[in-house]
C-alpha cells in the first residue's frame, strides 16, 4: 500500500478516496504489485499510511545507500532549508498545527514547518517536521545532532541560509566541530561598508562579483571564520522594485488608518497599534521606513470618549542604507577554502532545496493537509517526501540519458502510450520491433536504452507501464 500511495502521489496525486475509487483501476499497477482492484479501498490506503509512518529513518538510510550506488553522491556537503505546508480545518487532534509565519501566504490557516536536507546535486537526504510556530533558527541544532546521531560523525559542511542561523547557533556548530557555510543577516553589511566601494572583486561567469573580506577591528568576532562579501548587480533592480511596492502599499494601508482615526471609526488605541504591528509584520522590507505615532486626546463633543492621532513620518536615512546594500550578499563560513568563486557556487545550491519545495508543493500537492491527526500527516508528509525523491532521482536519470530535465513532461507523455500485448526479450541490441509499438516521440527514449522486459498484456498503460520496464537492472520509478 505504501508503494501504491508513493506511485500515485508521483504520477497523479489526489486523496486516498480517489485513487481507490478511480485511478487505480485506470493503471496497470494490479498486475505490477499483483494487489487485485477489488482490494484496494480508502481504508486500506489510511492503513498503509499507518505502517509506512515506523519505516522513516530506514528508508533514509536506504536512500543514503542507493544515490551512492546509482549517482555516486557523496554527502559531505549538506543543504538545509525550511518551509510551511497549511491545514484546512481546525486540527484540534494534532498538537503540531500551530499558527506561525506562513510561507504560502495563508496565516489564516494553522500550519506545520518541514526541515529538508538535500545534496549538492538536490537529491533529498531526510526532513524532521516541526510544530508551525516554531522559529527557523531554533531547528539547526536538533538538525545536526539528527543527522550526527543517524549518519556519524563526520565533519560535514553544512550549507544555510541567513535566515536559519544566530551568533548561538553558530557557537553551537563549532563547538561540535561542524563546518559551516551561511549567510549573515543584511544588518551585517553595516560593518562591512568600507569593503563594498574598494576594488579587488571576482567577476564570476553568471555577472556575480565576489571578494574575501577580513573581519573588521569593530566587529566582536573571535571565531577566526571568512567573510565573503558578494555582489550580484542583476539582483539591484528587482530588490529596489520589490521594496517599492511594498513602501506603496505600506503606505496606503496607513493613510487609511490615519482616515479612519480622523472619522472617529477607530476609537480604541489597542486596537490601533495591532493594526500598525501587522502592518510593520507585514510588509518587512518597507517597515523600516516609516515611524508610526499614536496618541490620544479627548474628544471636545463628549468628554467621556477619545480622539486617536495617527502621525506618519517617512523616515530617509534606513531608505538610504537600503537602497545601497541592494545586491550585496555577506557570508560567513569556518571551511579552510578561501576561493571566494568555490564558495559562492557553494552557497547557491540553496537553490536546490527551493526547487525541491515547489515540486513537492505543485507537482505532488503536499498542501493543503487535510488529515486530522498527527500520525496521518506524519505520514502523509513522508510519501511526499517519497515521490520528492522518485522525481530528482528520474530527472538524474533524464540528464544522463539526454532526455532533458523535467520529469512531468515525460510523465505525460507516456501517459499516452498504449502497449500491445506481447512477450519480448531484448539483450543489448536496439528493439526496432518495440519502437513500433510507441508512438514515433518515444524512439529516442527506448533507442538510447538496453532493455530486458516482459510486457504483460495490453493492461499496460501510461506511466504504470514503463515502471516495468528496467533500464541497466534498474526500475525505471
Amino acid at each position: 500500500m505504501a508503494c501504491l500511495l508513493t506511485l500515485a502521489r508521483f504520477c497523479a496525486p489526489s486523496s486516498e478516496l480517489q485513487i481507490a475509487e478511480s485511478w487505480y483501476a485506470k493503471t496497470a499497477l494490479d498486475d505490477l504489485l499483483g494487489v487485485p482492484i477489488d482490494k484496494v479501498n480508502d481504508d486500506r490506503l489510511y492503513r498503509g499510511l499507518d505502517a509506512a509512518l515506523p519505516c522513516r529513518d530506514g528508508m533514509f538510510r536506504h536512500l543514503q545507500e542507493r544515490y551512492g550506488q546509482w549517482f555516486g553522491t557523496q554527502f559531505d556537503i549538506l543543504l538545509y532549508d525550511i518551509t510551511s505546508t497549511y491545514f484546512e480545518g481546525q486540527m484540534k487532534s494534532n498538537p503540531s498545527a500551530r499558527r506561525g509565519y506562513s510561507r504560502d501566504g495563508r496565516p489564516d490557516c494553522l500550519q506545520v514547518c518541514i526541515g529538508l536536507i538535500v545534496t549538492p546535486e538536490g537529491l533529498p537526504l531526510a526532513y524532521e517536521v516541526f510544530d508551525g510556530n516554531r522559529s527557523d533558527v531554533t531547528t539547526v541544532e536538533q538538525i545536526v545532532e539528527t543527522m550526527r546521531a543517524k549518519y556519524g560523525h563526520e565533519r560535514r559542511v553544512w550549507v544555510m541560509d541567513r535566515g536559519m542561523v544566530s551568533e548561538k547557533v553558530l557557537t553551537k556548530l563549532r563547538e561540535s566541530n561542524a563546518r559551516y557555510l551561511v549567510g549573515t543577516p543584511k544588518s551585517m553589511l553595516k560593518v562591512f561598508e568600507h569593503e563594498m566601494n574598494d576594488d579587488g572583486w571576482t567577476t564570476l561567469e553568471n555577472g556575480v562579483q565576489v571578494k574575501v573580506c577580513a573581519a573588521p577591528e569593530n566587529l566582536d568576532d573571535t571565531s577566526g571564520d571568512t567573510f565573503v562579501l558578494c555582489r550580484a548587480p542583476g539582483r539591484i533592480e528587482k530588490e529596489r522594485a520589490m521594496r517599492q511596492r511594498q513602501i506603496e502599499k505600506l503606505d496606503a494601508a496607513l493613510r487609511k488608518l490615519q482616515q479612519s482615526a480622523a472619522t472617529k471609526r477607530l476609537r480604541d488605541r489597542g486596537q490601533a497599534e495591532r493594526r500598525v504591528g501587522r502592518l510593520m509584520q507585514r510588509f518587512t522590507r518597507a517597515a523600516r521606513t516609516f515611524a508610526v505615532t499614536i496618541t490620544e486626546r479627548t474628544d471636545p463633543k463628549s468628554t467621556s470618549k477619545t480622539i486617536l492621532d495617527v502621525a506618519v513620518e517617512r523616515r530617509d536615512e534606513p531608505l538610504r542604507w537600503a537602497e545601497k546594500a541592494d545586491g550585496y550578499y555577506l557570508l560567513r563560513t569556518n571551511l579552510d577554502e578561501t576561493d571566494p568563486a568555490k564558495l559562492w557556487q557553494m552557497y547557491i545550491g540553496l537553490t536546490q532545496v527551493e526547487y525541491s519545495f515547489r515540486v513537492t508543493k505543485t507537482d505532488h500537492l503536499l498542501r493543503p493537509i487535510y488529515h486530522r491527526h498527527e500520525d496521518r500527516t506524519q505520514a502523509h508528509i513522508l510519501i511526499c517526501f517519497l515521490a520528492l525523491t522518485m522525481w530528482r532521482a528520474l530527472e538524474h536519470w533524464m540528464k544522463t540519458r539526454g532526455l532533458g530535465d523535467c520529469p512531468r513532461k515525460l510523465i505525460e507523455e507516456l501517459n499516452v502510450t498504449i502497449f500491445i500485448e506481447m512477450d519480448l526479450v531484448y539483450f543489448d541490441c536496439v528493439p526496432h520491433s518495440v519502437t513500433s509499438c510507441w508512438i514515433d516521440e518515444y524512439k529516442s527514449l527506448i533507442g538510447r536504452q538496453t532493455i530486458k522486459t516482459r510486457i504483460f498484456s495490453h493492461r499496460f498503460r501510461g506511466i504504470a507501464c514503463s515502471m516495468k520496464c528496467k533500464y541497466h537492472g534498474r526500475c525505471f520509478a
